[in-house]
C-alpha cells in the first residue's frame, strides 16, 4: 500500500455521499409506493451506482487480509453483483413471462459491448496520451502509439479467446442451453483456479480504500464486512424495481425498451469500473487498467452468460433460453466484437489505431441500425479479426494453450490491480 494514507475524513465523506444517494431508493422500496417510472429509474439507478462504489472500496481494502489470486477471484465476483442482480432478474422472470427473455439477452450483450467497445479504447487512448505527455516533458523520448501488455496477460487472452470462439454456438443454435451455460461456468471456474496459482502481492490502495486498509485490523475487518452487507442489501433492494422501471420508462417515453435495458442498465453498473480503469490509466498504469478490463470481459463472457439459463430454469423456464431473431443478431455482433478484441491484443500490444477502430465501430451501431447493419458490423469485426490473426498467426497457438500451461517462473507476471475496483473515492 502507499506510504501516505488519506485522512479519515475522506472515508467519512465518501460513505456519507454514498448513503445519501442510496437512501431515497431504500426508503421508497420499503414504503411500498410506486411513483412515476422515471422517478423510480433515477432513484434506483443512483442507488445501484452508489452501492457499486461501496462494494469497490470494501473489496479493495479486503485484499489487505486476503492475499494473492484468491482475493482476485473472490473480489471479482463481489464486484459484479450489481450487474448480475439486474441481468439475472430478467432471466429469472423470463421463466414465467416470455416477454422478459429479450431483456436478459439485451442486458448481457449491452454490458459486454460497452466494456470492450468503450472501456478498452478509452483506457488505451488515455494511457497513450499520458505517456506522450511525460515523454514531452523529458524531451528525449519518442512518441508512443501503443500500450504494451505483460507476458503474463497471454493467459487471460487465452481464456477469452476460447470463450469467444465457443460463444458463436449461441447465434448458431439460437439459444443459450443449460449444458452450454454449465460449460462456460466451468471454464470460468478453471480461470479462477489459475488465478489462485499466482503469487501474492501487496495491494496498492488509494483514496477511500486506502483509509479503510490502513485501519487497525480489529476495526478494518468489521467495517469491511459491514460495507459488504450494506452494499449487497441496497443492490438486492434496488435491482428488481430498477429493472422494472427501465421497461416501464421505455413505454412511458415511447423509447424501445430493449435499447434502454441494453445500454442504460449496464452503464449504471459499469460506471465504477470505467472510472477505476481511466484513473489507473491517468496515473500511468495503463497496463494495469487494461488487464483489469480484460479480466472483467472474461467474467462477463463466461460466468454471466452461463448463469442466464440457470436463472431462467429456476424461474420456471426450460433448459434452454431460446432467443428471437433480434437477440441472435445481437449475440452475433457481440461475439464478433469479442473475437476482434482478442485478435488486436494477441501480439500483447494495444495500438492506437485499434483503439480508435473499436471505438468507431461501437459508435457506428447507434447511427446505422437494423438487421442489415448488425450483420454488416459483425462482418467488419470478423474481417478485421481474421486479418490481424493472420498477421500474428505465430501467437495463436501460444495464446490458445496459455490457460493450460504452468506459468514460467522467469516470465514477468502481469501487473494485476484489484479487478473492477481501485482508486475509488478521495
Amino acid at each position: 500500500m502507499r506510504e501516505t494514507t488519506p485522512p479519515l475524513r475522506v472515508l467519512i465523506r465518501s460513505l456519507l455521499i454514498a448513503v445519501l444517494i442510496a437512501a431515497p431508493a431504500v426508503v421508497l422500496r420499503l414504503s411500498g409506493s410506486h411513483p412515476d417510472p422515471l422517478i423510480q429509474l433515477a432513484l434506483y439507478g443512483a442507488a445501484v451506482v452508489a452501492a457499486s462504489f461501496v462494494l469497490a472500496w470494501a473489496a479493495e481494502a479486503a485484499q489487505v487480509d486476503v492475499s494473492g489470486g484468491f482475493a482476485i477471484a473472490v473480489l471479482a465476483l463481489i464486484a459484479v453483483l450489481p450487474e448480475y442482480a439486474v441481468d439475472l432478474f430478467y432471466a429469472y422472470t423470463a421463466g414465467s413471462d416470455p416477454a422478459y427473455v429479450q431483456y436478459a439477452a439485451a442486458n448481457m450483450t449491452g454490458s459486454n459491448r460497452l466494456l470492450l467497445g468503450l472501456g478498452w479504447p478509452l483506457v488505451v487512448l488515455v494511457s497513450i496520451y499520458v505517456a506522450n505527455r511525460v515523454a514531452n516533458r523529458v524531451g528525449n523520448r519518442p512518441a508512443t502509439t501503443s500500450l504494451a501488455l505483460e507476458p503474463g496477460n497471454r493467459m487471460e487472452l487465452g481464456f477469452l479467446l476460447v470463450a469467444g470462439v465457443a460463444a458463436f454456438v449461441i447465434p448458431a443454435t439460437g439459444q443459450i442451453h443449460l449444458v452450454f451455460g454449465l460449460a462456460m461456468i466451468a471454464w470460468f471456474g478453471f480461470y479462477l483456479y489459475r488465478l489462485t496459482r499466482g503469487e501474492a502481492e501487496e495491494p496498492d490502495l488509494i483514496g477511500t480504500a486506502a483509509v479503510i486498509g490502513h485501519l487497525p485490523r480489529a476495526r478494518r475487518r468489521p467495517l469491511v464486512i459491514a460495507l459488504f452487507v450494506l452494499a449487497a442489501a441496497v443492490i438486492l433492494v434496488s435491482a428488481e424495481p430498477f429493472a422494472e422501471s427501465l421497461v416501464a420508462s421505455g413505454t412511458r417515453l415511447g423509447v424501445d425498451e430493449f435499447l434502454l435495458v441494453q445500454w442504460l442498465a449496464p452503464l449504471a453498473s459499469e460506471a465504477p469500473e470505467f472510472i477505476v480503469a481511466i484513473l489507473f490509466a491517468w496515473r500511468g498504469k495503463g497496463t494495469a487498467a487494461i488487464a483489469t478490463l480484460i479480466s472483467s470481459k472474461i467474467n462477463q463472457w463466461t460466468l454471466l452468460i452461463g448463469s442466464l439459463p440457470i436463472a431462467y430454469l429456476f424461474g420456471g423456464g426450460s433448459t434452454a433460453l431460446v432467443l428471437d431473431t433480434r437477440q441472435i443478431e445481437e449475440m452475433l455482433l457481440t461475439a464478433s466484437q469479442t473475437l476482434m478484441g482478442v485478435a488486436i491484443l494477441i501480439s500483447l500490444r494495444f495500438r492506437r489505431w485499434s483503439a480508435w477502430t473499436l471505438l468507431g465501430l461501437f459508435a457506428l451501431q447507434f447511427v446505422v441500425t437494423g438487421t442489415t447493419a448488425r450483420f454488416a458490423l459483425s462482418a467488419v469485426y470478423l474481417v478485421i479479426a481474421a486479418v490481424v490473426l493472420a498477421r500474428h498467426w505465430r501467437q495463436l497457438v501460444p495464446t490458445l494453450t496459455a490457460p493450460f500451461r504452468r506459468p514460467d517462473p522467469g516470465a514477468q507476471q502481469p501487473e494485476r490491480p484489484e479487478p473492477r475496483h481501485a482508486l475509488m473515492g478521495g
